[in-house]
């Protein structure tokens, strides 16, 4: 199937192109055929999941690809915990269709909307010091390479392809089926609380040894914070939670926030007292649940977000320094600061790479000016060594990003062999490799 001509945009809307063809293909024959066809024509070509990436990752104002057609499970392997599925799968499908085999992934992020392809390609994750990103759960791809080629590679069978190939931004190629490594379902017990920042920062080596996911977010210009812990467990799933989850999920920190975020567009000299607000009310809870079902968090209120990967020590360190800065320029900000952990990993363009990492996004509402907040913060991230989560705002190039990653110039290499003429490539991967 095909359409053309029509505008596309991602979701916050910050980034928009009008694709000369979209296609939606129905088999790997067909990908194959598109692919060869854009590099038999010279033309450029982009793979699309769903659009939930904050940077240009998947804009394309020539080909653009949809694997919206290509989901849901291709074969399971209840012997060795593996299971194939399109690459195309969203993750909250993915979620259900596992649980009815009786399986789940060992850890999930906090959006459940994405395609499990475009989710490992960006180095998406969760949080927890035992758990990798979504990309260490990947144990086999095929992939349609820019040449046309169909390649299925296993660490075992091409193991440099397949190290390039767990987080590569789309740049080897169109990924369209991918086997995990899976678990038994199991339950978890999800907790949150308010403590002030201060204490937060002290507890944190008791508090993420202690919880096997834990997350905190913390309010410019307010002393509380909202800690977040889930912990595998066999009690009961918590009862008749669907009419208090909508209050909390919905109306609470949805509707009433996104009443609050278009006051403070409207009025930016509120953003602090709106900090304030939010962060005495953040919610306090308890529930038990399927890992698939509690992990992810409705979110309705668009923004624009930048995320970046240090050192895990430095989590406390970096914390404060935002702090202080912010407190200074005086930004007009409310949205909370995002802070996670994540397993270190030996995967070439992995943000984690080499290290066990503490990930710190800020967010600011759609529509209202993030430049300046995000180029401070960035600033910060840099100074203890950061590394930008590739689905979300940065401003770095092929020569700071070559000197942040020990494989960076071998994954060019394979980026070179996969696709020679470099039709996967648009002008923001362009930017970001130096071609």
């Amino acid at each position: 199937m095909m359409k053309s001509g029509r505008k596309w945009r991602n979701w916050s809307g910050i980034v928009q192109a009008t694709p000369r063809d979209v296609y939606y293909p129905e088999s790997i024959e067909r990908i194959a055929e598109i692919v060869e066809k854009c590099r038999r024509e010279g033309r450029r070509i982009r793979v699309v999941g769903s659009g939930h990436s904050f940077t240009a990752i998947a804009a394309s104002d020539d080909v653009l690809v949809s694997l919206d057609l290509l989901q849901g499970i291709v074969s399971v392997d209840a012997n060795a915990g593996t299971v194939t599925v399109w690459a195309g799968t969203k993750l909250k499908l993915l979620g259900e269709l596992l649980h009815a085999e009786g399986f789940a992934q060992e850890n999930l992020g906090d959006i459940d909307v994405q395609s499990i392809a475009g989710a490992i390609s960006t180095g998406t994750h969760g949080t927890g010091i035992a758990f990798g990103t979504l990309a260490t759960q990947v144990v086999g791809m095929t992939v349609v390479a820019g040449t046309g080629e169909v390649v299925s590679c296993t660490e075992a069978s091409h193991p440099e392809l397949f190290k390039a190939l767990q987080v590569s931004i789309g740049s080897l190629g169109i990924i369209v089926q991918i086997t995990l490594r899976l678990r038994p379902s199991y339950k978890l017990r999800y907790e949150s609380s308010r403590v002030p920042l201060t204490d937060c920062l002290k507890r944190l080596p008791e508090l993420k040894a202690q919880h096997r996911n834990f997350e905190f977010y913390w309010f410019p210009y307010a002393e509380p914070c909202q800690l977040k812990m889930m912990n595998e467990t066999d009690e009961p799933i918590s009862p008749n939670r669907k009419l208090r989850d909508y209050i909390n999920d919905v109306v609470m920190e949805n509707a009433l926030f996104g009443a609050l975020s278009g006051l403070t567009r409207r009025f930016p000299a509120l953003s602090p007292t709106v900090s304030r607000m939010c962060a005495a009310a953040a919610t306090v809870t308890r529930k038990v649940e399927m890992s698939h079902r509690i992990y992810a968090t409705t979110r309705l209120v668009r923004f624009n977000e930048m995320e970046y990967n240090i050192p895990a020590d430095a989590m406390a360190d970096v914390i404060r320094e935002m702090r202080e800065t912010i407190a200074r320029e005086k930004y007009r900000v409310h949205f909370p600061i995002e802070c996670r952990y994540v397993q270190g990993d030996d995967i070439w363009l992995s943000p984690a790479y080499g290290r066990d990492s503490a990930y710190i996004a800020v967010h600011m509402y759609r529509g209202m000016p993030h430049e300046q907040y995000f180029a401070d913060m960035e600033r910060i991230f840099l100074r203890y060594g950061g590394r930008p989560h590739w689905g979300k705002l940065h401003t770095l190039e092929a020569a700071r990003l070559s000197t942040a990653y020990p494989m960076w110039e071998k994954f060019g290499w394979i980026r070179d062999e996969m696709d020679p003429d470099g039709i996967l490539l648009n002008g923001y991967l362009r930017r970001v490799f130096g071609r």
